[in-house]
Parts: structure tokens; C-alpha cells; sequence
């Protein structure tokens, strides 16, 4: 288990508040983590709150619950945040009162991309599982903390010795919400070793 004492935090949000392994953000409008990739343009003002590791294999969970996000792009997640230029990030996006877009992006050397499926928009809680094993992450979700669904694998070109990960929040239009993070939780690597490769152990 893991505890929110050995988070810090990168841009304070509007204001937040820690009680019983509960942390609650409100997020500060137009925010946001993106480069270059497509839209032409780089936001990189999101707050995000991170504990360090040199550890190269393990795991990393939170639960998220965002009720009052409700303006386009409102999110809230998991992130690995190791430069401007180096991060990835997994979250639930509004977009309308139809529907949402559970998705990522992974952003090596400056540029994104944005993998995402569509979810209804009463969707208002969800659990984020970061695995890693060495440079290589795993992202994946659930709805019940539980029975992990895979989002991506990615290689993370910086993301082989120390890193940073945590959670973050964000409005990236002229809004705000509330974000709420519990049920940390740091173990070791639930990302098993492929078929032929040698167990973690003797790595």
C-alpha cells in the first residue's frame, strides 16, 4: 500500500484537500497536457500531483470519481509526467451528455497521440492500473477495481531509470469540477513477463 505522504505536487490545482486517503481536487480552468500532435498547438499547465520510483517493475492503481465534470475535455486520471515533453496520462474525457471517451496519451519526445473508445456519459468513477517493466508501461482500467481491462502498451523512450507518477486533474475550457482519487494502492508488477521472457526475479 501506498499513502499520499510521498506525493508532490507540480502546479497546485485551484484548491485540494487530503483526509483519509482521500484526495479531492478542483481543478483550475483551461488546463491541460498535449503537444504539437494534430491540433497544432501545446498545453502543458495541468496540475499533477507524483511520488518518485526507481523501481523497474510494479504496479500502481487509483480510483477516480468525477461527478461534476460536465464542460468538454473536463478529466481526471492517472499519469507518469517526466518532462514537458515526456508523459503519459489515462482518463475519462467529457464531451457531451451523450457520451464520453475513455482513452490515453502516450508523448515521447514532444508529441502525442490520443487512443480512446466511447462510453456513456453517466459513466462517473473508474479505476486506472500503470504497470511497468523497465522502459516498457502498461495502462489499463476497470470499472469495479477488480477485473482490469488493457488500454495500451507503450514504450516510454526517457522512462528507464527514475520516474515520476501519480494523478493529475484538468479543465482544459473555461471550466472547473471537483476530482476525487482514493484506493491507492503500489505492488509488485501485475504485468507478467511475456511467453520466453525470463521471470522478474532475474532480471
Amino acid at each position: 500500500m501506498v499513502n499520499w505522504s510521498g506525493f508532490q505536487w507540480m502546479r497546485e490545482p485551484r484548491s485540494f484537500e487530503i483526509e483519509d486517503g482521500k484526495l479531492v481536487v478542483v481543478t483550475n480552468p483551461n488546463t491541460d497536457l498535449w503537444q504539437r500532435t494534430y491540433y497544432h498547438f501545446r498545453n502543458d499547465n495541468a496540475p499533477v500531483f507524483q511520488m518518485e520510483t526507481e523501481e523497474q517493475f510494479f504496479s500502481f492503481s487509483v480510483k477516480t470519481e468525477f461527478q461534476e465534470s460536465g464542460r468538454r475535455f473536463d478529466q481526471c486520471g492517472i499519469v507518469m509526467y517526466l518532462d514537458s515533453e515526456n508523459w503519459l496520462k489515462a482518463s475519462v474525457e467529457y464531451e457531451n451528455e451523450e457520451f464520453q471517451h475513455l482513452g490515453s496519451v502516450v508523448t515521447n519526445h514532444g508529441y502525442s497521440d490520443w487512443a480512446t473508445t466511447v462510453i456513456p456519459a453517466d459513466v462517473k468513477s473508474m479505476w486506472y492500473r500503470l504497470s511497468r517493466r523497465e522502459s516498457d508501461y502498461c495502462l489499463e482500467c476497470s470499472t469495479d477495481g477488480v477485473r482490469f481491462q488493457q488500454m495500451r502498451v507503450c514504450h516510454m523512450h526517457e522512462g528507464g531509470s527514475r520516474i515520476r507518477f501519480g494523478v493529475y486533474a484538468c479543465s482544459p475550457e473555461d471550466s472547473s469540477f471537483q476530482a476525487v482519487f482514493t484506493d491507492l494502492d503500489f505492488t509488485e508488477c501485475k504485468w507478467k513477463a511475456h511467453d520466453g521472457q525470463q521471470p522478474d526475479s532475474e532480471d
